[in-house]
């Protein structure tokens, strides 16, 4: 009975490992149906840093939320409504999720950051000086094409000058908060999602990279503007996505972006998206209070407000973190939950409040007041352990202390294992709990 038990055992271990395997060769559950994975994940073409425990890499991407706060804010104040690819500032210094996409024809498999703050996708191409090592092949597809300056794509993209006569490729370029740049000419391919295909798909294709914050083989941007995803395939999923992020901590993930009406939930509770014409392609929404424990926290209204003029108000964001409130709205938060907690507190990285586990029974819930709906956040999704386990850390930190810092986020820690529901045609943004682990 023994060899047989161990037998079956060995077998049930083969087939969980030939099933993981299998997980992270297919990246896709079907059509408008995509796998979406912690870029340091397991199934993760990238690697994360030697020697780093899962909570030091968190904290290192942390680090980073600053810089794109002042990025999004910036964005938020300016009185645009062009598409905001082309020069200017943008802080995405590490992508914190990609999907598996093919581009081309034949489709050619790129790992490409998803970001919901952002509209064009690119992608580093053949020749690309500066860029990582997996590049799109623009010369083994039959359907690439460049963009000249006469297209209306060139003008969405906020493209270099152009001159008054002739025909010229659409270039433009980028940087990314002072420490990486790119150059790239706007360009137009299939890309294949899952089963589904995207024909004549504009994005830049990059042909020269400085710095070390460029996600190596580029971002899907699924944003509002006018070349995001979203846009250009609105024939196809009616302007109707969802995703559900799974925790960092995931060995293997099991996250999903669904794109389209088809698989998405039955019933979910929804908040309305807000539009803001100076950043159309930021997702607004109505926060309206925060709660710890039991305890409505007393917050100036005016710190909450949706204000399009000034980007002030609360949006909803994939590529950041933590959770980032404006200053006097972080302050009291936080103020209240040691309150209710007790005892002392002590830094660890981009956290300010850790205590001890010992104390981490008296830790309360928070909950995000949104019009229509709350956001209960469980411990996992408000609280981050030090490596060691001897320390609990509030997942939440103050936005930027600047001129532009009008904007609270709510943040990729605090999304995770929610399914998120963008329906941009009704202008309506549903949550509900999903573990996607």
């Amino acid at each position: 009975m023994a060899v047989k038990f161990f037998f079956f055992v060995f077998l049930a271990l083969l087939a969980l490992n030939s099933n993981a395997s299998d997980l992270c060769a297919a990246g896709s559950d079907g059509s408008g149906d995509l796998s979406v994975i912690p870029i340091y994940g397991k199934c993760s073409p990238f690697t994360a840093p030697k020697s780093e425990s899962w909570v030091n890499t968190v904290i290192d991407m942390a680090s980073k939320d600053p810089a794109r706060i002042k990025y999004l804010s910036s964005l938020a104040a300016q009185k645009t409504v062009a598409a905001p690819i082309a020069s200017g500032q943008h802080a995405l210094n590490i992508g914190n999720y990609v999907v598996r996409v093919q581009l081309g024809t034949p489709g050619q498999a790129m790992y490409m950051v998803l970001d919901t703050s952002s509209d064009a996708a690119w992608a580093p191409c053949s020749g690309c000086s500066g860029c990582s090592a997996t590049t799109f092949l623009s010369k083994n597809s039959s359907t690439f094409a460049t963009l000249d300056c006469s297209k209306p794509q060139c003008s969405q993209a906020r493209g270099l000058s152009c001159p008054t006569t002739g025909s010229v490729d659409c270039l433009f370029n980028q940087t990314y908060g002072g420490d990486s740049s790119f150059s790239a000419t706007l360009v137009q391919d299939t890309l294949h999602l899952g089963t589904d295909v995207i024909p004549n798909f504009s994005f830049g294709c990059i042909s020269s990279a400085s710095g070390s914050s460029i996600p190596p083989q580029g971002l899907l941007g699924l944003g509002r503007g006018p070349l995001s995803l979203i846009s250009q395939s609105t024939s196809l999923y009616s302007g109707l996505f969802s995703y559900c992020l799974p925790s960092f901590k995931s060995y293997y993930f099991s996250g999903s972006l669904k794109l389209g009406p088809v698989g998405q939930p039955k019933s979910i509770r929804t908040t309305p998206l807000l539009k803001n014409p100076h950043r159309p392609s930021l997702y607004y929404v109505n926060l309206t209070g925060i709660s710890v424990g039991r305890v409505l926290v007393p917050i100036p209204p005016e710190t909450l407000a949706f204000d399009p003029n000034t980007g002030a108000g609360t949006i909803i964001d994939s590529g950041t973190v933590i959770t980032r409130f404006v200053y006097p709205v972080y302050t009291a938060v936080r103020d209240e939950f040691r309150k209710q907690v007790g005892g002392s507190f002590s830094p660890l990285g981009a956290f300010d409040t850790c205590f001890t586990t010992s104390n981490e029974m008296a830790a309360p819930g928070i909950t995000f007041h949104l019009s229509g709906l709350d956001l209960k956040l469980p411990m996992e999704n408000s609280l981050i352990h030090s490596s060691a386990g001897s320390l609990a850390c509030l997942a939440m930190a103050a936005a930027p202390n600047n001129v532009n810092s009008v904007l609270n986020v709510i943040a990729n820690l605090q999304q995770q294992n929610h399914r998120i529901l963008f329906d941009i045609a009704n202008s309506k943004l549903g949550i509900a709990r999903e573990l996607c682990n």
